[in-house]
């Protein structure tokens, strides 16, 4: 599904003007169901050829099988696809269809069992801190005050375009927050190390809750080391790791402070749960990331209620219908509550979605 984005999504290496999704259904041999989605924003183009893998590929492999679980189902995919993963020299869309398929076998086992999905998953408290993410350059405080009004206590900015813009919306900003409210920054990978150090400085003089992203994701770890031994700000990263290996180097570096997996990009909730856990114990702060439609998000607050702790659910200040519909708990206070509803609670809006025009327009 795509629909237009009233106000484009800006980030430092691109702009989003529409919002895509691909959302998928599994029903085993009982009838029971549940629903995926798969990780498709840059370039939108992409969601296409997400969709395109899934039907010819990762379907294939699914269809008439038994698994005994979840996890058992995710690694088996992943084992079976890692060489085509290589030859077709795309790893990340491969592992974001499997995680697309894992959240949406979870999301059946729930509801399949009677339950709320994050109560499966051993979580026993429903309310989750929540922040409001991808605050625009243009606008900002406007978007802050705004996103205030709807609940929300801490914000993160859209930063590494122009230096003093970024500077002069993070003043603004931090000038004007509340007592208990949390600011943080992502610069999307937009700088080079040198780059970096020379703005960390600047950016240490306001209380920041991390700095997302400011360089590569790739890059060595030595250079994040120099970063984090230059700033006193945390640093956050993680939502570009797609592996399990990816992640565990992450978790024993000190230079992370804050990790941030996608569960729609990688591993879904049986890759994703355990590293979650890991980061905790670690003595580290799992914050998922998360910027899609509705199904990802609910997955994403599922797994940070199973594992507690004190992260904050990532939630898009930008409008997307394809969010909205789906999942839109109120936020109050900077938290939300997740319903008793079985599984990930979004089978009934799914439905209003594909019987809306919408639905109607962009199912095929």
């Amino acid at each position: 599904m795509r629909v237009p984005s009233p106000v484009p999504v800006q980030t430092s290496f691109g702009t989003m003007f529409d919002r895509p999704a691909v959302f998928l259904e599994v029903t085993d041999d009982h009838g029971n169901k549940g629903l995926g989605e798969v990780w498709c924003n840059f370039p939108s183009c992409g969601a296409e050829h997400r969709g395109r893998l899934l039907e010819t590929v990762i379907f294939p492999a699914l269809l008439g099988k038994r698994f005994d679980s979840p996890d058992s189902c995710f690694a088996q995919l992943e084992k079976q696809f890692a060489r085509l993963a290589i030859q077709a020299g795309e790893p990340g869309p491969i592992a974001q269809c499997i995680a697309g398929v894992d959240v949406a076998l979870w999301d059946m086992v729930a509801r399949r069992v009677g339950v709320p999905l994050f109560r499966l998953l051993g979580g026993t408290n429903a309310y989750i801190p929540a922040y409001a993410s991808g605050i625009n350059p243009a606008n900002a405080v406007k978007t802050v005050e705004r996103c205030r009004a709807e609940g929300h206590r801490a914000f993160k900015l859209k930063i590494g375009f122009d230096r003093a813009g970024d500077l002069a919306n993070i003043a603004q900003i931090t000038a004007a927050l509340e007592r208990d409210e949390v600011f943080m920054v992502d610069a999307n990978q937009a700088w080079t190390v040198d780059e970096a150090l020379n703005t960390l400085p600047e950016l240490a003089a306001f209380s920041l809750g991390w700095i997302e992203e400011p360089i590569m994701a790739d890059r060595p770890i030595d250079e994040w080391l120099a970063l984090a031994l230059a700033t006193s700000v945390p640093l956050a990263a993680g939502e570009n790791m797609i592996s399990a290996q990816d992640f565990a180097r992450g978790i024993s570096k000190p230079a992370l402070d804050v990790i941030q997996p996608d569960l729609c990009k990688w591993g879904g909730i049986s890759g994703v749960l355990p590293v979650a856990k890991d980061i905790m114990v670690a003595g580290k702060r799992y914050c998922p990331h998360y910027l899609g439609g509705g199904i990802g998000l609910a997955a994403s607050a599922h797994v940070l209620a199973a594992v507690g702790g004190d992260g904050m659910l990532e939630i898009d200040s930008n409008d997307n219908p394809l969010r909205n519909i789906l999942f839109a708990p109120p936020v109050t206070r900077g938290q939300l509550k997740l319903l008793e509803t079985p599984g990930l609670g979004v089978a009934d809006q799914f439905a209003n979605l594909l019987a809306s025009d919408i639905g109607k327009r962009e199912t095929r």
